[in-house]
């Protein structure tokens, strides 16, 4: 699979198989991750991998706190407010996937189940957390963001699917429990890697781009 197809056939998956990825698999997609460009070559990432019952636990304790009304505390505060432009995009994204699935967006029940489902990671087998020394500032954030596209560009050239979500880290004393994840670290993100459950409705989904002429400006060429 070349750059390019692996970027457009990479789409964010909300419904994994449970058939595991391959440790050798995983060690090859974090090391081309491992590639990624930093600020002054820093580096800065630490990567934490679970699986099995790890997972497990955590997915179960984490679905368990927010089921019983438990509000994210995360590390990187997630946004302010949106501007308009954006929150559009967001809505509409949003609105799509709902239709699809046949969620009335006034039943808070329903909303709440299929929120939840980030707590499970989809059912993925695989999560990498990206981890960065709490001193480090706003460019170190761009280098997870570089080293985490980094992962899912290479997972799809082992045909290993993805999604990133900050709902996979909300809770981060749990995770720096089951992870033994140093108090120095904080946590910025997830990603679940598996492998696209083709049965289930929600990968049918591809959310909206904007035309490129909306998004670059050009001058002197």
């Amino acid at each position: 699979m070349d750059t390019i197809e692996a970027i457009f056939s990479r789409h964010s998956v909300r419904g994994f198989k449970s058939d595991p990825v391959p440790k050798e698999t995983i060690l090859k997609i974090l090391e081309a991750a491992n590639q990624a460009p930093s600020t002054a070559n820093t580096q800065p990432w630490q990567l934490y991998v679970a699986g099995g019952e790890v997972l497990d636990k955590i997915r179960k304790v984490g679905t368990a706190r927010y089921m019983g009304g438990e509000s994210p505390k995360y590390d990187v505060l997630p946004f302010n407010d949106w501007p308009p432009a954006l929150k559009a995009l967001i809505d509409k994204n949003r609105g799509e996937r709902f239709r699809l699935l046949g969620i009335d967006r006034q039943n808070k029940e329903a909303l709440k189940a299929n929120q939840a489902l980030n707590y499970q990671f989809f059912g993925a087998p695989v999560a990498v957390f990206i981890c960065m020394e709490r001193t480090l500032g706003a460019l170190s954030i761009f280098d997870m963001g570089a080293v985490a596209q980094t992962i899912m560009i290479a997972a799809r050239n082992y045909g290993v699917d993805s999604i990133p979500a900050l709902n996979f880290v909300p809770y981060p004393d749990l995770l720096h429990q089951e992870l033994q994840i140093p108090d120095n670290l904080m946590l910025v993100l997830g990603i679940a890697l598996g492998y696209a459950d083709p049965d289930n409705p929600i990968n049918k989904f591809r959310s909206y781009r904007r035309p490129i002429n909306e998004a670059v400006t050009f001058r002197g060429i």
